[in-house]
């Protein structure tokens, strides 16, 4: 919603908005453009009235500005609909989906459309490091869009990414996710075939050929271009047009890119994981739907700038680096933890999870999250008294190594208490966190003063 209002800020309305806990980095996003910020949901932000109402999936009825707008009959609209009518209409959209990798696929691939030149519109979920915002208008015809399955509004339950009409799409992965709105992994597979049937013939979808649950999607139906990606060593390569050799460090920070088995291209970037050579396949893929060569876009992916809360060193104090990464399903944060013990070889990681989503807090992971977290050296979970489920039992398969707190004042203290020169301490979390990350940067810093 940050992102829309900057779009709407740069076609030339007046915007204002509400929210409650906004945290940068948006919060700082919307100040330095001006955009003024109501904290709460009353209903006296509507005077004066404002000419139309731009309601996100987090409005419910009940809360006052809702009520309000309703009783006035003012005009309202979803985020998803004011952009597809007022933005996307006339353009060639790019859009993004998938369970994991929506954001950094949707950076890299704006970088690499603005590297060739073509200036296009983006609205990614997160400030990518090459550019200072997380949306602009641009220029016509090309728009990148993270395309969420989340629902629209609380009018309207469709998924978000129905709205966009993409030209070419990119599916990077399919997982059960957002169980506050979808019951199973069939109904979020259903979704996914609805966003399918809206791309044109002469479209194209880039599909990762390594994910059965997107291979059950494309058998409801696809009537469009298809071109899947692999790397090197993921099943289902042979069905690959777009394919990775890894170097021989096998970190994903260099690797060839090939195109239907021909060599055309190498990526060189600080970026590390298996992860992100999927996401770096698909963006070059979708790139050259849109005219990029595969050899520029593999040379502006050597100069991409990885999105914040991704991986981002928040800062070292007594020799411990502070990690901040928004993974916040098993399968993500997995693979967080093995691409940076990819970097930090045997040192001790530290990996610290606040279990913020509606699925994560409603337990539907609970199972799995153990074993997602098995390769940190040392796991901690925030576990306040409304999570919903049994934290101390579902972290018994990692033994002396798992350690919950009920409040953040105690996950603080046992942090600074446990770590120690050459660790590496990862926070992964879908919001703020409370602060942690300088909060504990200030603490081991007071730590290392007082000796």
């Amino acid at each position: 919603m940050g992102g829309i209002a900057a779009i709407a800020r740069a076609a030339g309305h007046r915007v204002s908005g509400s929210d409650r806990n906004v945290y940068p980095p948006m919060s700082t996003q919307l100040a330095q453009l001006g955009i003024e910020l109501t904290e709460g949901y009353e209903a006296g932000q509507l005077s004066p009235q404002p000419d139309v109402v731009v309601v996100g999936n987090v409005m419910s009825r009940g809360m006052p500005v809702i009520e309000a707008m309703l009783e006035r009959g003012i005009a309202y609209t979803s985020g998803p609909e004011w952009l597809a009518r007022e933005v996307l209409a006339d353009r060639w959209v790019l859009a993004v989906a998938g369970t994991h990798g929506k954001t950094t696929t949707s950076a890299m691939l704006a970088w690499i459309l603005e590297e060739a030149g073509l200036a296009p519109g983006f609205l990614i979920g997160g400030i990518p490091g090459n550019f200072s915002v997380s949306a602009r208008l641009g220029e016509l015809p090309f728009f990148v869009i993270e395309a969420d399955e989340y629902d629209t509004a609380f009018f309207d339950k469709r998924a978000k990414f129905v709205h966009y009409r993409p030209r070419t799409l990119v599916l990077n992965n399919l997982e059960f996710d957002h169980a506050d709105i979808y019951p199973d992994l069939a109904s979020i597979e259903r979704q996914f075939h609805h966003l399918v049937r809206l791309v044109p013939g002469s479209g194209r979808l880039l599909v990762n050929a390594h994910d059965d649950n997107l291979a059950r999607v494309l058998a409801m139906g696809c009537w469009s271009e298809l071109e899947r990606f692999a790397r090197d060593g993921a099943s289902h390569l042979a069905s690959a047009y777009w394919s990775a050799g890894l170097a021989d460090n096998g970190d994903g920070s260099v690797f060839t890119v090939r195109a239907d088995q021909v060599e055309c291209g190498e990526v060189r970037w600080p970026l590390i994981g298996m992860h992100n050579v999927d996401n770096a396949l698909a963006a070059i893929g979708a790139a050259r739907h849109a005219g990029v060569p595969p050899q520029r876009a593999a040379a502006a992916l050597s100069r991409f700038a990885n999105v914040r809360r991704r991986m981002e060193l928040r800062g070292t104090e007594a020799g411990v680096a502070v990690y901040d990464d928004f993974a916040h399903h098993p399968t993500a944060i997995a693979t967080t933890i093995e691409g940076l013990r990819r970097r930090v070889g045997a040192q001790r990681i530290v990996a610290v999870l606040e279990p913020r989503s509606n699925t994560m807090r409603a337990g539907v992971h609970a199972g799995t999250l153990a074993e997602s977290l098995r390769a940190a050296d040392s796991v901690w979970l925030y576990a306040p008294a409304d999570l919903g489920w049994d934290a101390q039992a579902a972290f018994t398969p990692l033994g002396a190594r798992a350690h919950t707190a009920s409040s953040l004042d105690a996950l603080l203290a046992g942090l600074t208490g446990e770590l120690r020169s050459g660790d590496n301490a990862l926070l992964m979390s879908n919001g703020g966190f409370g602060g942690l990350h300088e909060r504990l940067l200030s603490s081991l810093r007071a730590r290392a003063t007082r000796g």
